[in-house]
């Protein structure tokens, strides 16, 4: 194997020898494996400059995105002004750093990729070039010395001769100008790869030193002081996250700590609080979700002043769905559920059936909405108020006996209190006392299909039932005189009881008080709502889904009636009947109060009893009738009008057969 060169000798070149041919066999395979590897390392240049400018477009975003944290406006953003400034400052030293590493970029580009480029496309693309001329003059010349030795002998042809010796000399000629360029190329190369592999290397350190110098300078004049401020910062922050960690680990210890009971549902230890007037749980609703079909949703429901409020999960704020004011609120069974209570609006035409979890809640729910309603909320003093009239429903069902006796002419200090007894307007002097007017420990009945008082006989005359309170057979003898007034009215019956006088209005507060404290104490919520017929002749009370009189009271037999002056709503009265336990023929007078919650004001009902008294006593005189019918707006057939209706109520003026109940 010859031996291998430094360089091409370019007096060689004409002779063209195989050693010459082999020596330039190795430069080729040199300078192909220089290609290649040029490529290779330009490829990684490219890299190195690529990531450079990538991470000055990334710390110029970086730098804008700190200053995007304070136009945030965090919620829970507390303590975040001194993070804010940091960021701030920080985002400008990005942004200087950010230029630094832009300049950096440019410095790659021009000092260590370019010089590359250029040795690839100038140096190594000459080669080429050089080295296809130098084939292509090589197979000419070849082919020109293949002409010229086939020249006949013994026929000379001096013209063809000269001719073909002239394009021998200039393929010969051509070669070996194309070899001495292509030699001289290939020399050049031993040197010139040798710059072009130090040069984009020296470029890329500098530039580096040049950032590095620069950064230092940064970091070291305008950096420590700050970055020692922020490291204690952030020292500070994580103190206070440990003393936080360790305050919840021990909280959740305790909380964790608790019996069983505390998840289990209906398993409440403490006592029902009666006096809310804020009240906040979750409970069930029912939806309709068809003609027959409902839904229950579980939603957290909320009070706020006097409006029941509801918020569905992941919701930013509640939405009113009830105004509680003057709104009733009772306990009802319903698809075979525990704990169902109904809220219905003043009006009656809204209502809405709920759950609760447990019977705490329940009550609790209960209690709350019914203190609510009685507008508690805007006094003064709400809390005291709800305490107060606790305090009150607890006396209530108290032995009267045990009170001690007020001053002659005092006011009674329940008056002033809602659902207390309240004066009548007609009444002078001195209150009556409480026992005076109720006997002490007297029974309530809750129950609307029995009266208050002791004596019933439902088998006497051959089956039919007789009126306890002393209706004869003449009483229920005709209904024609039914014709002059029907006015309907809903109401739910709270409660009867026997009082001892029917002559004082003071005797129907006194029983409203009783009746409603000893529903509070003994939790009886659940009432049923009725139609109260007021005719002209008599009070019946009818079940709305069978029409079927539930009891009747001739009106003659009502000898007194009020309306609560606090609660519109309330309203009684007191019916006289007989009493014949001594033995005596006409019977002893005796008086039960009946307490009803009505849809509308109970003034009306109260006006519609007193205007059915008046038509009793024209009834005996016609001249008098004929008075009252005149000075009376009457319908259209001939009945008496006896209130506007309001929007949206139906008057059942005309006596319809289908009696609709005005909530």
């Amino acid at each position: 194997m010859p031996a291998v060169h430094h360089k091409l000798l370019l007096e060689e070149a004409l002779q063209d020898s195989p050693q010459t041919r082999s020596l330039l066999s190795v430069f080729e395979e040199d300078a192909g494996m220089l290609t290649t590897y040029t490529n290779q390392l330009l490829q990684s240049l490219q890299r190195v400059f690529g990531a450079q400018s990538e991470m000055g477009l990334a710390t110029e975003q970086l730098s804008q995105q700190l200053l995007e944290y304070e136009k945030k406006n965090f919620a829970l953003g507390k303590g975040d002004e001194e993070v804010i400034t940091t960021l701030q400052s920080f985002a400008k030293t990005v942004g200087e750093l950010n230029s630094l590493h832009s300049e950096l970029a440019n410095q790659m580009a021009d000092s260590m990729v370019f010089p590359l480029i250029q040795f690839r496309e100038k140096d190594l693309t000459e080669i080429s070039t050089l080295k296809e001329i130098f084939g292509i003059a090589t197979d000419e010349h070849e082919a020109a010395m293949v002409k010229y030795s086939r020249l006949p002998k013994k026929r000379e042809n001096e013209k063809l001769k000269s001719d073909m010796v002239k394009e021998v000399a200039y393929t010969r000629r051509k070669q070996h100008q194309a070899s001495l360029q292509y030699y001289c190329a290939l020399n050049a190369l031993q040197y010139r790869k040798r710059v072009a592999m130090l040069e984009p290397m020296l470029g890329y350190t500098q530039a580096q030193i040049s950032f590095f110098k620069k950064g230092i300078e940064l970091v070291s004049k305008k950096m420590d002081c700050f970055l020692a401020s922020v490291s204690t910062m952030t020292q500070n922050i994580q103190a206070q996250l440990d003393a936080e960690a360790e305050t919840m680990r021990m909280a959740q210890r305790e909380l964790l700590s608790v019996e069983d009971t505390v998840y289990m549902p209906d398993k409440d230890t403490e006592p029902v609080n009666r006096t809310l007037i804020q009240k906040a749980g979750y409970l069930n609703i029912r939806n309709k979700t068809g003609l027959v079909t409902t839904a229950w949703d579980r939603l957290y429901f909320f009070t706020q002043g006097g409006n029941l409020m509801c918020q569905p999960r992941g919701a930013v704020a509640g939405g009113m769905v009830l105004d509680l004011d003057n709104s009733s609120v009772m306990a009802v069974e319903c698809e075979d559920r525990r704990y169902c209570f109904q809220i219905t609006s003043p009006s009656g035409k809204t209502s809405m059936i709920l759950q609760a979890e447990s019977k705490r809640e329940y009550e609790e729910w209960i209690c709350t909405v019914n203190n609510i309603s009685r507008q508690i909320y805007l006094t003064d003093n709400p809390e005291a108020v709800a305490i107060r009239l606790n305090q009150t429903a607890i006396q209530a069902v108290t032995p009267i006996t045990s009170f001690e006796k007020r001053p002659e002419g005092s006011p009674n200090p329940d008056r002033a209190k809602p659902g207390g007894v309240l004066a009548g307007g007609s009444q002078t002097g001195a209150a009556p006392e409480p026992e005076d007017l109720i006997a002490p420990g007297t029974p309530i009945q809750f129950d609307i299909m029995l009266p208050a008082s002791e004596f019933l006989d439902q088998n006497r005359a051959g089956g039919r039932r007789t009126n306890p309170f002393g209706e004869t057979d003449d009483d229920c003898s005709t209904e024609s005189d039914d014709s002059l007034l029907q006015q309907v009215f809903a109401v739910r019956f709270l409660g009867s009881m026997a009082v001892r006088c029917g002559n004082n209005q003071e005797v129907i507060y006194e029983a409203m008080r009783q009746v409603l404290a000893a529903r509070a104490i003994h939790n009886i919520f659940r009432t049923t709502e009725s139609h109260l017929m007021v005719t002209s002749s008599s009070l019946r009370l009818i079940d709305p889904q069978t029409q079927v009189t539930r009891i009747s009271f001739q009106l003659r037999e009502v000898c007194q009636f009020a309306a609560h002056q606090e609660n519109g709503r309330l309203m009684g009265f007191v019916v006289e009947g007989r009493d014949w336990s001594d033995g005596d023929e006409e019977g002893e007078p005796s008086f039960s109060a009946f307490v009803f919650e009505s849809n509308t004001e109970g003034e009306k009902i109260c006006y519609t009893i007193s205007l059915a008294k008046d038509i009793t006593e024209a009834k005996k005189d016609p001249e008098a009738l004929a008075q009252l019918m005149k000075n009376m707006p009457l319908t259209n057939d001939g009945k008496f009008l006896l209130l506007e209706p309001e929007e949206g109520d139906t008057t059942n003026g005309a006596g319809q057969e289908d009696l609709e109940s005005e909530a």
